[in-house]
């Protein structure tokens, strides 16, 4: 069985670089990586990972935080993390929440063990002050909004506030003042979807539209909810439909668009719905949903990178322009 010697031997390298290059050190030029790894694979040498950890008080893991895999936008987002992490040493460990707080914790808990090295949150269950008493364990990034950046902890946001505001003005310029509205959270000034639920109030008040709570569908996440949403509005007389659902994402606005059209509802001259993430199913389905598209390739890159910068010890500026968000028209409205 080849040994690290051995690999520097054939290497024509010092046992130091070699284990250097083990060890994952920043200061070792491509040519001499290069050269270690062909004589790693000639050798058919494998370095005892357990041992390479210890040494270097390390797991070369990086954990991402969603609320649930199933959701397509945190589905996306995973891929464009994992495509920037395959070019490093690290690998990935991918942990669901399932909007628990307690689970969270549990998760935030493995970067206080030492099991991983990092973390890239894509969803938020606890106050931004208990998620940064563990900054001192190791780098947190949060992917979200840019809301979030009055916390200490690093944000790659996008302006949601400004987005929902966008499309809800969007709306009434094109004649709907009854708008329902779906968020993931309890609509709550300080809780999930917050930033959103700004946009959706401001855009009403700017126009002189009054609030209407009737209107207001709490924690909305998937294509079932949509379908109930649409359900229960179908349970109700006709007049008294909403003009108009801002639907919070593409699949609970998928949902809607199954269960009207089963129904023989025209959309968007009865009802016109809007989606927020500018999924690939967004303009596949039946009717192609308008929608708030977010750069999520470009999210995924831009915190990756950032969290990357932090365990390597070297700088990164983020690409503000990149993370742009647009509003997508299409048939639904």
């Amino acid at each position: 069985m080849a040994t690290i010697k051995d690999v520097a031997k054939h290497a024509g390298l010092s046992v130091t670089t070699v284990s250097r290059y083990l060890n994952h050190h920043p200061y070792i030029t491509e040519e001499k990586k290069e050269k270690i790894k062909l004589a790693m694979k000639e050798l058919d040498y494998s370095p005892n990972s357990a041992a390479t950890q210890l040494r270097s008080n390390k797991s070369f893991t990086i954990g991402i935080i969603v609320s649930r895999i199933t959701n397509p936008f945190f589905a996306y987002l995973i891929d464009s993390i994992e495509k920037v992490v395959k070019k490093t040493n690290y690998h990935t460990l991918i942990m669901q929440t399932y909007d628990n707080k307690d689970e969270e914790l549990r998760l935030l808990n493995m970067l206080k063990q030492k099991h991983i090295d990092g973390i890239i949150m894509a969803s938020i269950e606890n106050d931004l002050s208990v998620i940064e008493q563990y900054e001192q364990y190791g780098p947190i990034v949060i992917t979200g909004d840019i809301s979030l950046s009055s916390s200490t902890l690093p944000v790659v946001g996008t302006n949601q506030e400004n987005a929902t505001y966008r499309a809800i003005l969007y709306l009434i310029e094109k004649g709907y003042t009854d708008i329902a509205y779906c968020t993931g959270g309890e609509f709550k000034e300080t809780k999930h979807g917050s930033s959103r639920n700004r946009g959706y109030i401001k855009a009403l008040q700017d126009n002189n539209i009054p609030l209407n709570f009737d209107r207001i569908y709490k924690n909305i996440h998937t294509i079932n909810d949509g379908e109930e949403i649409a359900k229960s509005i179908l349970n109700l007389d006709k007049e008294k439909w909403p003009r108009a659902i801002f639907a919070g994402s593409d699949e609970v606005a998928a949902g809607m668009i199954k269960t009207f059209m089963q129904n023989e509802v025209n959309i968007p001259e009865e009802i016109a719905i809007m989606g927020y993430d500018n999924q690939p199913l967004s303009e596949m389905l039946s009717i192609p949903l308008s929608t708030v598209s977010q750069p999520i390739d470009k999210i995924g890159i831009e915190t990756t990178n950032l969290l990357m910068s932090y365990l390597n010890e070297r700088e990164y500026i983020v690409n503000k322009e990149a993370l742009e968000l647009d509003i997508i028209v299409r048939s639904s409205t």
